[in-house]
């Protein structure tokens, strides 16, 4: 097995389980959403999404196929993000959620883009080095880095809906949703003009994880959690596992990269 760090532990795995879901409900995962209800052979397209986070997530945990796992999962993620989310930002560019929605999609795409920029081959690195090494890891670091501003700008925008999550032995709703807000939109800022940036990333994936413990999965544990939760709950874990990706990326990875080479 080849484990590069913990996030990638995690986010393998969720690949995984993300795939076994997909597999055994037959329709798209909640970070696969976004296909217009008459898009031609939809169902197809779902198993083939659930086949690739399966296969994917199996093959990061391998040295001989992490770098073509790494490969497939970050080019079908960036294919989906391109095709199936930025439309919402061209049809409704004044509506935050369609950045919120987009961000979601782009902190899965980052974390996968890293992993390929760690793992890629030799032949990789001579036909896509503007994508990958030192370059593909800050460039996803920028794009995580808009993926954060896009969360905190909801929290804003939509404090009616942000507030209520707030746990309620915390007073205080309304401040929580505020000063959460806050941090996610300077730790994206940070992230992308690299001031403090490794601080602000692992910040913002612990606050992503405590979202995560804190919100929804009290909800799921309960047993009652409806359809809408349950997605939520999925999608907070899958960008803490992607979150964490990105923050990892400040920990002496530079010798996974030079390794390739």
């Amino acid at each position: 097995m080849r484990i590069a760090s913990a996030g990638h532990a995690v986010f393998a795995a969720t690949m995984i389980a993300l795939g076994i879901a997909g597999l055994i409900h037959g329709d798209f995962t909640p970070i696969w959403q976004g296909v217009p209800k008459d898009f031609p052979a939809r169902p197809e397209l779902a198993y083939l999404c659930a086949f690739v986070g399966l296969a994917t997530g199996l093959g990061l945990l391998w040295r001989r196929t992490a770098a073509t796992a790494a490969r497939v999962l970050f080019v079908c993620l960036l294919l989906w993000l391109l095709l199936f989310k930025l439309r919402f930002i061209t049809a409704q560019p004044m509506v935050e959620g369609s950045y919120q929605s987009c961000g979601e999609n782009a902190v899965i795409v980052a974390g996968a883009w890293i992993l390929y920029a760690w793992f890629a081959s030799g032949k990789d690195r001579r036909q896509f080095d503007f994508a990958i090494g030192e370059r593909g890891v800050r460039m996803a670091r920028a794009l995580y880095g808009l993926a954060v501003i896009a969360f905190g700008l909801s929290h804003f925008v939509y404090l009616g809906l942000t507030a209520p999550l707030v746990p309620g032995w915390l007073p205080a709703h309304t401040f929580w949703a505020y000063f959460t807000g806050c941090t996610y939109l300077i730790a994206g800022a940070a992230v992308i003009v690299n001031v403090h940036a490794r601080l602000a990333a692992a910040l913002s994936a612990v606050q992503m994880g405590l979202f995560t413990l804190l919100v929804w999965a009290p909800i799921v544990a309960a047993g009652h959690a409806n359809a809408g939760q349950m997605a939520e709950f999925v999608v907070s874990w899958t960008l803490t596992a992607g979150a964490w990706v990105v923050a990892d990326s400040w920990h002496g990875k530079t010798d996974l990269i030079a390794h390739r080479r």
